[in-house]
């Protein structure tokens, strides 16, 4: 039967099993969440559901008739209103039906199963743990063979499973939501399909309760409309695999995981750490061949802390590598290898942890791992690369030296910088003010500051029609929006390559707006004013889609934990804040982006033209709201405070970059080679976050009594002496 997949094939055999009160579905701990999903049927109709962990015996995996397993189960599960319920309606004096399922290759550690469980089973050789009630019946045989397929397809005569699901994009990559279920003829007669579409049945009446269903299994099962043309085009992958033999490629993807496999475990950081933790059975006593091409692992540093996922996926995505992280939808053998008990799983949901967020590391535990796979179409090339890329990336060196201006540790003293001292001249450079967030901004030559910063920045953002904030990660479009406020007429002026008129917004509070309401940004409420549909319109045709104008009005004050530590990344715990993703202000330094390009120097990228481009980038490709001359490169990192003319500001630390660094600010087109992020990362990386320039806080707490109420009088000048301390 085609199926949209896998897991629609898992599906219909959950649809379509007999439960009843007395069956037993059963499964293995390391399983697809689309394996688990089926108990979800069985307890509908009362049947109970166990997983179990199997242990082989000694024998040779592929001897049959003489390999011996033993069963560890964990706990029944069951829901007993329904088992109560379905036993005292049900019928029970016919057949009891028992499921067991496994994969032929666990998706999270490449650990092999023995196929001789399919007999075992099948034979009676689950009875001495199925002596309960539980166990009565006949025991039928489910194997997921959508990660083994891909290299080892079970040979299904010696092995009769009754059920076997596996997707085509997983053996051959095309097409995808294409899949296939695989019955045994024997098992087909047991199974019911309660629900009936178009092509399932011979003939329906439409006002009278009757139906005739077709009489080939496949005409039953195969809901609606296959995709006919994925179906044709699957003989193409079937030529390439049977050009290249399934033997050869199982042995081709075994010799990259073994190798890969066998130096990862080999790293070590200097001080003799150990860099990778390898999931799996023994990976490092088993034989090849029980395992399958990929390899999932986890990081550590030298000091024996965890590499957070994320991390190693965002710097393996600069480096073109692509990998998978998480638990990759197998919770079982996630939480297994992580040694995570329930206790340490109910505790990370507790904390706000569910698939796919960011938190990979919780109470000093990773949440998931990182998993590299191989197909038929990988070389000994991607894996020296990825190799390299651990290497390089994540092998600390005691004495690393000649590196320019690496992040400095808390101990290094600035040379000359003491308590408001210089021995150079600092000043600063410019002032850029961005009134609407994501968008350009303005340089000026002298601006006020206010409570949240520079006067009315990022005061204005927009959203789209389910409320989402746009930014320029998902809408590069918004760098061509150009803006600047006249302050003695009153007036936000807008203007966009795409409109044919000037935009014109009067900043005066309590003027052009529509209403007021309240916003969840940033798991912050805001109170903010709308704007009418001229003002949407205008903004909604510049970027291309709908959106709508708001202007924060008031908020109450963000609150975090202040570590301490430079390069922390910390939101501000005094100071009001306007629509910023941490802090009030962002200061670059010239010369730490110089030492930046010095780096990009040496990169070279061919245009389409075939001409040789150097990367290279100015201070506001970080989009920061002022820009320093003066000092050493990253001196700004030791920085806890300075002073500009009569304003105070606080370090609250380096600012975390993103990708979106790596979009020019005059095209909103990314940089092909992933740059600058790739080279900060290279040499500007703490505790997984990227740093460049940092943090600002304005102090009016410190200010004298007239001038708290008066921020008119406080103003940045460009050419203004910088005067940093860090004490």
């Amino acid at each position: 039967m085609f199926t949209s997949g896998a897991t629609a094939a898992l599906k219909l055999i959950g649809e379509c099993f007999p439960w009843s009160s007395e069956s037993c579905y059963m499964y293995t701990m390391e399983n697809h969440n689309s394996v688990l999903g089926i108990r979800e049927y069985a307890f509908d109709r009362g049947a109970a559901a166990v997983a179990v962990d199997v242990k082989e015996g000694t024998c040779l995996q592929n001897r049959s008739h003489e390999s011996s397993f033993e069963f560890l189960e964990h706990t029944v599960q069951r829901r007993a209103h329904l088992f109560q319920q379905n036993a005292l309606n049900g019928k029970t004096s016919g057949n009891t039906y028992n499921l067991f399922a496994f994969p032929s290759e666990c998706n999270f550690s490449g650990q092999k199963f023995s196929l001789d469980l399919v007999n075992y089973v099948k034979e009676g050789g689950g009875k001495p743990l199925t002596g309960s009630p539980r166990g009565r019946g006949c025991w039928m045989v489910l194997i997921d063979g959508a990660k083994g397929c891909a290299t080892e397809p079970p040979d299904l005569t010696r092995y009769p499973a009754d059920f076997i699901v596996f997707s085509f994009y997983k053996i051959f990559g095309y097409p995808t939501g294409l899949g296939a279920l695989v019955i045994r003829s024997e098992a087909a007669k047991i199974l019911t399909k309660t629900y009936f579409s178009g092509g399932t049945v011979s003939a329906s009446i439409a006002d009278v309760d009757f139906i005739k269903r077709r009489d080939n299994i496949e005409q039953v099962l195969e809901d609606g409309t296959i995709s006919f043309l994925a179906i044709a085009s699957i003989r193409h992958g079937f030529k390439i695999i049977n050009t290249l033999t399934h033997s050869a490629i199982s042995r081709h993807t075994a010799s990259l995981a073994t190798y890969t496999r066998t130096k990862m475990m080999d790293l070590k950081h200097e001080n003799g750490a150990e860099v990778c933790k390898i999931y799996g059975r023994n990976t490092s006593q088993a034989p090849y061949q029980d395992m399958g091409p990929t390899i999932a692992f986890n990081l550590k540093r030298a000091d024996g802390s965890w590499v957070g996922y994320r991390e190693v996926e965002k710097l393996a995505s600069l480096s073109g590598i692509q990998l998978r992280t998480g638990c990759f939808c197998n919770p079982g053998a996630c939480a297994k290898y992580l040694y995570l008990s329930h206790s340490d799983l109910i505790a990370n949901f507790e904390f706000g942890h569910v698939c796919w967020d960011d938190n990979d590391i919780l109470h000093g535990k990773p949440t998931g791992a990182v998993r590299i796979s191989f197909g038929y179409t990988s070389a000994f090339e991607d894996a020296e690369k990825f190799l390299g890329f651990l290497v390089n990336s994540f092998v600390e060196k005691l004495n690393s030296s000649g590196d320019g201006y690496p992040l400095r540790m808390k101990t290094d003293p600035i040379s000359g910088i003491g308590s408001l001292q210089l021995v150079r001249s600092v000043q600063l450079k410019s002032i850029t003010v961005y009134p609407v967030k994501s968008c350009a901004g303005f340089a000026v030559y002298k601006w006020p500051l206010s409570n949240i910063g520079l006067k009315y920045d990022r005061e204005w953002l927009l959203k789209g029609p389910t409320g989402e904030i746009l930014t320029q990660k998902k809408v590069p479009e918004m760098c061509n929006i150009r803006s600047f406020i006249d302050l003695e007429c009153g007036i936000l002026n807008l203007e966009s390559p795409r409109c044919k008129e000037r935009l014109h917004v009067p900043i005066q509070e309590n003027s052009s707006f529509d209403y007021m309401e309240e916003l969840d940004i940033y798991g912050q409420r805001y109170k903010v004013q709308c704007y009418n549909d001229e003002v949407n319109m205008w903004f909604s045709e510049a970027i291309a889609r709908r959106c709508t104008l708001v202007r924060c009005s008031s908020s109450e004050y963000r609150s975090c934990n202040i570590m301490g530590g430079r390069g922390n990344m910390c939101r501000d715990t005094w100071g009001k804040l306007n629509f910023v993703n941490e802090a009030q202000l962002l200061l670059v330094s010239e010369e730490s982006v110089g030492d930046l390009n010095s780096r990009l120097n040496s990169y070279f990228l061919k245009d389409n033209s075939g001409c040789v481009q150097r990367v290279l980038v100015d201070a506001m490709r970080f989009r920061p709201n002022l820009v320093i001359s003066g000092a050493e490169p990253f001196a700004e990192d030791d920085w806890k405070s300075l002073q500009i003319g009569k304003a105070r500001f606080t370090s609250l630390g380096g600012c975390s970059r993103c990708q979106m660094i790596n979009l020019d600010q005059q095209s909103g087109q990314p940089h092909k080679a992933k740059e600058p992020l790739a080279t900060l990362a290279s040499y500007r990386r703490v505790q997984g976050k990227i740093l460049f320039g940092i943090l600002l806080r304005h102090e009016i707490k410190d200010a004298e009594d007239g001038e708290q109420n008066n921020f008119g009088e406080r103003w940045l000048q460009v050419g203004q002496e910088v005067y940093p301390s860090i004490q």
